[in-house]
């Protein structure tokens, strides 16, 4: 057998192109904003993580050309060995200050943290227990580490508890969940998943890419908008949402980070973040210290656009985040209506099995603290009539 036959077998995608429904990879001619250019179409944005709208806050932007300057393109090299700059560590100081962590290390991206993270607390007879929609990232660290991996059913936590029940008593044990699922907007039930981590002697780990900037009086995410900070053992993160750049972040006790440091293969070896992007992160996180008002307008936004689509009588998945899923139900059903909302001015991400269940197919839709209400009440006028199109045809 050629390793290359299954690239010759006919793909989904080339179905999918075929039918000029092909959603993905839309070229975007502006900067990250409430409103881009799309393929030379004005267009609302409704898919991007940029929660605190700072990709093109002049500030963030004026940082990292002054790190550029001074310090060059990147490190070459890790930051076990020529890599580390004393941008690295001033930023991790501030950013571990601002969890009330006591110390914090960061990553080429958020998927390596996760990778670096896992694969190199949990050993051969520890076990690795997971929510089922946590992210992929979280997922391929499993595979990475050697110990066993876990699954329990979303967010249940009589699930939870059979799993951890399972667990030999002399294994360790780390439960690892997503702060904010990616896909549903959900947020953990951290005050449960931390009881059960107390009663079977269990470490926590909230992978908080979808939770910092946006839960939280401060926006220190998950920890803080259930006021139990104490309560998890590792934070994890990326700069590449609220943040406004590319990278990620480990943070927890100052033993912990250390022994990461030295033991966590993706840290040892690979180049560390680039200037632009630490002095990037830098700023944003001073401007989200600065400026909390920003984490209420997010919210107030995200309130709006569930009460507007709610009203409108449109399918959605109620959650308190800025992801706000809408159903589509099937696939194709899907792309479709990707495709008539981009030629309408609205960009929305398409969600299809196996990312969701077969026949939970979706449309995820995420907002910032810059849009306004013109713009969000301009994006349900076009989602319902794309969807009423749609839910009409073949009714005649």
């Amino acid at each position: 057998m050629d390793l290359f036959d299954k690239v010759n077998k006919t793909q989904i995608y080339e179905v999918v192109k075929d039918k000029g429904i092909y959603p993905y990879f839309h070229q975007i001619y502006s900067g990250q904003d409430v409103v881009v250019n799309m393929e030379g179409r004005r267009t609302i944005m409704l898919g991007s993580n940029n929660y605190l709208a700072l990709t093109s806050h002049p500030e963030v932007k004026k940082a990292g050309i002054e790190a550029l300057e001074k310090y060059g393109s990147g490190c070459s090299g890790s930051r076990f060995l020529n890599g580390t700059l004393d941008l690295h560590i001033k930023f991790e100081n501030e950013l571990a200050e601002f969890l009330h962590q006591e110390a914090a290390m960061t990553f080429g991206t958020g998927f390596q943290s996760n990778l670096g993270a896992i694969s190199a607390l949990v050993g051969r007879n520890d076990y690795v227990v997971c929510d089922k929609e946590n992210h992929a990232s979280i997922y391929d660290a499993c595979k990475l580490s050697y110990g066993k991996m876990l699954r329990y059913k979303h967010n249940d936590m009589e699930d939870l508890e059979r799993k951890l029940a399972s667990v030999p008593k002399e294994s360790g044990i780390l439960i690892v969940t997503d702060g904010v699922f990616s896909m549903s907007g959900d947020i953990c039930n951290l005050p449960v998943i931390s009881k059960l981590a107390k009663k079977y002697n269990a470490r926590v780990m909230v992978d908080d890419a979808h939770g910092l900037g946006v839960l939280g009086k401060h926006g220190r995410g998950t920890g803080e908008y259930f006021d139990m900070e104490d309560d998890i053992d590792i934070y994890m993160g990326t700069f590449s949402k609220s943040l406004a750049s590319l990278g990620g972040y480990v943070a927890g006790k100052k033993d912990v980070i250390e022994y990461l440091k030295h033991n966590s293969r993706p840290y040892i070896f690979s180049a560390s973040m680039t200037p632009a992007n630490v002095a990037c992160a830098n700023k944003a996180l001073d401007i989200l210290k600065a400026e909390p008002q920003r984490v209420a307008r997010l919210r107030h936004n995200s309130d709006y656009m569930r009460a507007g689509l709610k009203k409108q009588g449109i399918d959605i998945m109620d959650s308190k985040t800025p992801i706000i899923p809408i159903y589509t139900y099937q696939d194709d059903k899907t792309f479709i209506a990707c495709k008539m909302l981009l030629e309408r001015g609205v960009y929305v991400n398409p969600v299809i099995s196996p990312a969701t269940p077969v026949g939970q197919s979706l449309l995820r839709t995420s907002y910032t603290a810059d849009h306004t209400e013109d713009l969000l009440d301009e994006a349900i006028d076009k989602i319902k009539e794309v969807l009423t199109i749609l839910n009409n045809y073949g009714k005649e």
